[in-house]
């Protein structure tokens, strides 16, 4: 059987983190579940995308887990596979594709860790700054893999920037509280992704895995305190 690029990019991150114990495939929910979902999550539901979204709940100690991908996002997917090319053409899909996976991914694996507030605004920013990181190395991966000497360019790299970074808006949000979420965890991931392209392979490893462990604060600080830290 095929492997799906669900269940791929799922085995990838528990490859580089851990386990998760569940198939977040089983996760995923139709439109009228998200509508559904969508209403009870009241007005922080509104400014969120239509294309893509991660529902998170908690009851009885267990952790409620739905991914909800449009018909249209999959179909772009299907039509053009990131597998088989990554362009201009499916790449905005990818990202939002891969990002939703990973808030699920991320925040499993923090309430299995013991975190159990997950309706504060930094378990929210940290989800948001892991994904931006993570979603831009899986872009590396999808772009070395098409290059013969799996090198990735400079120009390659800022084509994946612009894309995953300076395209965003985020002063388009009219919450305040959603407007600088966006604007604080893009500004952090596009700084800490540059600092990780100088690392090579290992060290690069050992220190994503270092930095997943952190709590939101602390990814934070640890950013700011960057030598080559700049504001975009």
């Amino acid at each position: 059987m095929n492997e799906t690029l669900f269940s791929q990019i799922q085995k990838l991150f528990e490859r580089t983190y851990a386990q998760v114990g569940i198939n977040l495939e089983d996760c995923l929910i139709d439109n009228r579940r998200c509508m559904q979902l969508s209403i009870l999550a009241g007005h922080s539901a509104r400014e969120l995308s239509e294309l893509a979204r991660t529902f998170l709940r908690t009851a009885n100690d267990r952790l409620y887990v739905g991914i909800y991908y449009s018909r249209w996002l999959i179909e772009q997917l299907e039509r053009h596979d990131p597998r088989a090319s990554l362009t201009n053409a499916n790449i905005q899909s990818l990202i939002a594709f891969v990002e939703e996976l990973n808030h699920a991914l991320h925040a499993a694996l923090q309430f299995k860790n013991g975190q159990r507030e997950i309706a504060l605004e930094d378990f929210a920013r940290n989800l948001e700054l892991q994904a931006q990181v993570d979603t831009y190395l899986v872009l590396l991966l999808f772009v070395a893999f098409f290059r013969k000497t799996q090198r990735v360019s400079r120009t390659d790299r800022r084509w994946l920037r612009f894309h995953l970074f300076a395209s965003k808006n985020p002063g388009a949000y009219i919450d305040k509280n959603i407007r600088g979420r966006y604007l604080e965890t893009t500004e952090l991931a596009s700084s800490y992704t540059k600092f990780l392209d100088t690392l090579n392979g290992v060290r690069r490893l050992d220190e994503i895995r270092r930095f997943r462990s952190l709590d939101y604060a602390a990814k934070k600080n640890l950013i700011l305190a960057l030598p080559n830290f700049s504001r975009e």
